[in-house]
């Protein structure tokens, strides 16, 4: 009978508790303690303490940086002695330039951070599902059917708003109708449309080859992703639908964490993963379609922001890194401006820079397996 009521031990020879639990060694015990040897409530968004100061280091840096080189784009070069009312005027001028940069940053960094979530792929960009194509499609058409003065027409609120719904509404037929039934597929949605991007950048080069040479370079001057693009009357239509959808990734942000972790895991936790991912896909067209409508065409550039957010951020939690990527996004706008317009004086080439930049960081990842 003795042999009955022996102690179960657990693989390591330790006796279990009187309640059948298998008893811990001090290390795992140790490991279940925070700092001061209080009971951790989470595993929290950082390793340890250290990355949670780096991180905060990180951010302080950022906002360093894209403070001074909001100045310096403000104040370098401008004629007018400090202060004066003259000095003033201009610099008002040159804070439109800083917001269309602002937005374009915070658009392009919350869409591909969040694209990239719910795809689970982190070398693909929200530009795959043809916005850019259809972007140049409008403007190609414009200018084939109407001559110079379509590029002109393009310009006022109204296409601006047009161009808007017709790249939302070109993504949510495809989110409609390829994630939601039976056999709804997250790759078919994305192989489609890449195949709708590739055919609408067929018809684009064909009406660009019937293209007279002056209106030709009309044309390329749009398409070519600048802050010039943008006008001051687009402003107070782009920054409500920028901030809304925004605010409403900001507001899913836990969400999006547990997307992250895969499809079974959100069953699992009781998270829809089909509505929360079709959710998250409309505010990233919303997002796309204003920043590709207000300044054009950027292929890399979010999906430079959003590689160096991961890296420079030491976590994959959304709350912390969105802001960072938002951050790295206007500071490599800023940054290229000011230094193209004042130390090699060449403006016209700074989106070029900036894709070439993106797209060898894009080779990079892919022959890295992944990482940079």
């Amino acid at each position: 009978m003795s042999e009955v009521f022996q102690p179960v031990r657990d693989v390591s020879g330790s006796p279990a508790s009187a309640t059948g639990a298998i008893a811990t060694s001090p290390t795992d015990t140790a490991l279940s303690l925070g700092p001061g040897g209080a009971p951790r409530a989470d595993s929290g968004p950082f390793p340890d303490a250290s990355a949670r100061r780096r991180y905060w280091i990180v951010l302080t840096a950022l906002v360093l940086m894209a403070g001074g080189f909001a100045l310096g784009l403000l104040a370098v070069g401008n004629p007018m002695p400090v202060g004066s009312r003259g000095f003033w005027l201009i610099a008002e001028m040159r804070v439109t330039s800083l917001v269309v940069m602002g937005v374009a940053a915070f658009c392009q960094a919350t869409a591909t951070i969040a694209f990239q979530t719910v795809t689970n792929n982190r070398i693909i960009t929200p530009s795959i599902m043809g916005f850019e194509s259809l972007y140049t499609a409008i403007q190609t058409a414009a200018v084939y059917f109407l001559g110079v003065a379509g590029v002109t027409m393009l310009q006022d609120t109204e296409q601006f708003l047009l161009q808007v719904v017709a790249m939302v509404a070109l993504s949510v037929l495809l989110y409609g109708w390829l994630l939601r039934g039976r056999y709804a597929n997250m790759q078919v949605m994305l192989l489609v449309g890449i195949i709708i991007g590739g055919g609408l950048g067929s018809v684009s080069t064909f009406m660009q080859r019937l293209l007279t040479p002056s209106e030709f370079d009309v044309l390329t001057a749009r398409l070519f992703g600048s802050v010039t693009n943008a006008s001051v009357e687009y402003l107070p239509y782009a920054i409500p639908l920028c901030l809304v959808a925004g605010v409403l990734v900001w507001v899913n942000a836990r969400k999006l964490n547990v997307i992250g972790l895969g499809r079974d895991v959100c069953i699992n936790v009781g998270v829809d993963h089909r509505r929360q991912t079709i959710y998250t896909l409309v505010l990233v067209s919303v997002l796309m379609a204003v920043s590709t409508a207000l300044i054009g065409p950027m292929t890399f550039f979010g999906f430079l922001v959003a590689t160096l957010a991961y890296q420079l951020a030491g976590t994959h939690d959304h709350r912390r890194v969105l802001p960072v990527g938002v951050l790295i996004g206007f500071v490599v706008l800023a940054g290229a401006y000011f230094v193209m317009n004042h130390v090699f004086y060449a403006q016209g080439v700074v989106s070029i820079i900036i894709e070439l930049v993106g797209g060898s960081v894009f080779l990079v990842v892919i022959m890295r397996k992944g990482r940079l």
